[in-house]
């Protein structure tokens, strides 16, 4: 196992576990702040971080930078064996076994918060974790993982944390990186899965996303993504609250304005770095897993339970099983390529 290196603050750590590109952005705007971070990596991560440090940046053009000696960096799960909070990062086909190092190496009052996307992270987590308190928690923004240590957020909004007594989410803001409390977690993360079937098509497009939504034909996919997504949910008596400003029904027939009157909109709602990519655009790069089952295969699931007809959202599985068996990154579709059977 990599060592890990010392921390300055006498408080207790807040872990990362799954020390990914939200894990790092998160972490790294932590330890900016001066709280004590802990961060569980694969070896690879381990050695870039402590070759490089950490760097954070944003779209809105702010930088730190994090020395790799200020923060207690390891592959060891013991790492968080003090540990006062830990943030759940990993993907969610990776959770039941983040569970269980949790369960062996955190102590029995840690909180653990899920910033995960879908909707059945935090269930999960309960069941592996019945003594540690579990918080539900929602990232509405994308990060990159730029290489040598840098970690950039590309796209703009405040991380959502399930409200509890002890004040979890005002002891997790910093400055840069707000985090604001729930009633209502489980309709922010389905609100949040609504947004999230994009996070496909972005990777199919092989186009940034701010251009891709800057176009008629893709937004107009992405609207009829979100009905079918919206009725599988609410066939299920669940009402999603949107992640924008904007109500979740009011999305799809926005999405499907003229360009230009779309533009003043995105414009006021969301800011998106001209480069930025949805996250599983970069798995699909980097040969990675996504997470289509946790997102389009959940419409899917529902629409079979409930005797729905969810098209599109089946042929945008077919499409990203078949990219990721092929291994070579994004296909590059167009909207009508990704409609026809």
């Amino acid at each position: 196992m990599n060592g890990c290196s010392g921390a300055v603050s006498k408080d207790r750590p807040i872990g990362i576990a799954g020390a990914g590109s939200i894990g790092c952005f998160v972490g790294g705007m932590l330890a900016a702040s001066h709280r004590r971070v802990a961060l569980l990596a694969r070896p690879r991560m381990v050695e870039e971080i402590t070759s490089n440090g950490l760097r954070v940046t944003s779209f809105d053009g702010a930088a730190q930078t994090v020395a790799a000696g200020s923060l207690a960096l390891s592959d060891d799960p013991s790492i968080f064996a003090d540990a006062r909070i830990v943030l759940v990062t990993v993907k969610s086909a990776d959770t039941r076994e983040m569970a269980d190092l949790i369960a062996r190496h955190a102590p029995s009052d840690v909180v653990v918060v899920s910033l995960q996307n879908g909707v059945g992270n935090v269930p999960l987590l309960r069941d592996r974790l019945p003594d540690r308190r579990v918080l539900g928690g929602m990232v509405p923004f994308n990060v990159v993982a730029l290489g040598d240590g840098r970690f950039h957020r590309s796209t703009s909004g405040d991380i959502v944390i399930a409200q509890d007594d002890a004040g979890t989410t005002t002891k997790l803001s910093v400055l840069g990186l707000a985090m604001r409390p729930t009633g209502n977690i489980d309709g922010v993360q389905w609100g949040k899965l609504i947004v999230n079937l994009n996070n496909a098509l972005n990777a199919l497009s092989n186009i940034p996303l701010r251009r891709q939504l800057a176009q008629r034909g893709w937004r107009r996919l992405f609207a009829d993504q979100m009905v079918e997504g919206l009725a599988a949910i609410r066939a299920e008596g669940i009402t999603p609250v949107s992640p924008t400003p904007l109500p979740s029904n009011w999305m799809p027939p926005l999405l499907r304005l003229p360009d230009t009157l779309f533009d003043v909109l995105l414009g006021r709602t969301m800011k998106i770095d001209p480069e930025a990519r949805s996250s599983m655009w970069e798995d699909l790069l980097r040969g990675r897993r996504t997470e289509i089952d946790y997102l389009q295969g959940v419409i899917t699931a529902i629409a079979d339970r409930r005797g729905l007809d969810a098209p599109l959202s089946r042929r945008v599985i077919q499409l990203i099983r078949q990219a990721e068996a092929d291994g070579k990154g994004s296909p590059g579709l167009t909207p009508e390529q990704v409609r026809a059977e």
